[in-house]
């Protein structure tokens, strides 16, 4: 004798969940990280199936009548699975959450192996060396070195006391581990941040190797535009840059100019530049010189690697 099942049950398997408030949508294994990270983008190889659950394991659709009275009655069915997917918590199991926690894990510490240096050598540290680093300021809660202005609850006096002096209070770099819900890319940025920011061992971006070339009779031009000020510069900065050549600004981005030279009617420089200083560069490249000169990336990170 047939068994009749509820019409809006639907029984799946092999899935990952992500839920949010009570609401479920049944997702591919490893599709969901990928989708957030814009490494997927093509919603039929995410979701198993276009629909909003009340309990996927039960295969239990969701009313359309709770769905609008928990999205609104105008929201879409397509529009309510985005917001889940993107905004939802990814359900997973203890075995599969350490497996994927110890997968971002090594990324991270392999991105971030790559991109720092040393600054005294400018050799890379080992990736067991960046990973003992995190797991000091993981287990410290990478809480800011003290230097004399912080107090033990956590607020600072602006030096000097005057009114008007204080300077804005900056956002401090933290790191307390990886997590599943970011992608290994954005978690290995706040990782490097953290570690710049507290040292718990010596370390610095790696530079980014460039060639730079500029019409000969564009080099020698007054600098028309204002100079961005950079990164933790004085007010003064732009003003005080924007005096000069074009060659003295584009050489101003430049820590250390390996080459220079004139070849034919164009100057070509090449040389390493901090990474938080090119796209001031690029900019300034693309107005100054009217897209006549170009800045074409050799190396995104130069490194000294150990004998």
């Amino acid at each position: 004798m047939p068994i009749n099942l509820p019409s809006n049950q639907i029984k799946l398997t092999n899935v990952s969940l992500v839920r949010k408030k009570r609401y479920e949508i049944a997702c591919y294994k490893n599709k969901v990280l990928e989708y957030r990270s814009g490494n997927e983008t093509d919603l039929d190889n995410v979701l198993q199936i276009p629909n909003v659950f009340l309990s996927v394991s039960k295969g239990q659709t969701a009313p359309k009548e709770d769905l609008a009275k928990s999205f609104g009655a105008k929201t879409a069915l397509n529009d309510i699975i985005l917001e889940i997917l993107k905004k939802g918590e990814l359900q997973v199991g203890e075995k599969e959450r350490h497996a994927q926690l110890e997968r971002v894990h090594n990324e991270v510490v392999d991105i971030v192996a790559g991109k720092l240096v040393d600054p005294r050598t400018k050799r890379v540290y080992t990736s067991g060396m960046i990973e003992k680093a995190l797991a000091e300021l993981s287990s410290h809660g990478a809480q800011p070195h003290e230097k004399g202005t912080p107090n033990q609850g956590g607020t600072a006096t602006a030096e000097g006391g005057e009114e008007g002096e204080a300077k804005p209070k900056v956002k401090e770099a933290h790191w307390t581990g990886v997590v599943a819900t970011k992608s290994a890319k954005s978690q290995a940025l706040d990782a490097m941040k953290a570690l710049i920011a507290h040292q718990p061992i010596p370390v610095a971006r790696a530079r980014m190797r460039l060639r730079i070339t500029c019409p000969t009779a564009i080099l020698k031009q007054a600098v028309k535009s204002v100079a961005e000020k950079p990164a933790g510069g004085d007010d003064d900065a732009p003003e005080e840059k924007a005096k000069g050549t074009v060659k003295d600004r584009i050489l101003s981005y430049v820590e250390q100019v390996e080459s220079q030279d004139f070849i034919g009617e164009e100057w070509e420089a090449i040389g390493f530049v901090e990474p938080g200083a090119f796209k001031g560069l690029g900019d300034f490249m693309g107005t100054e010189t009217r897209g006549k000169g170009r800045v074409e990336v050799l190396d995104m990170a130069v490194v000294h690697e150990d004998d």
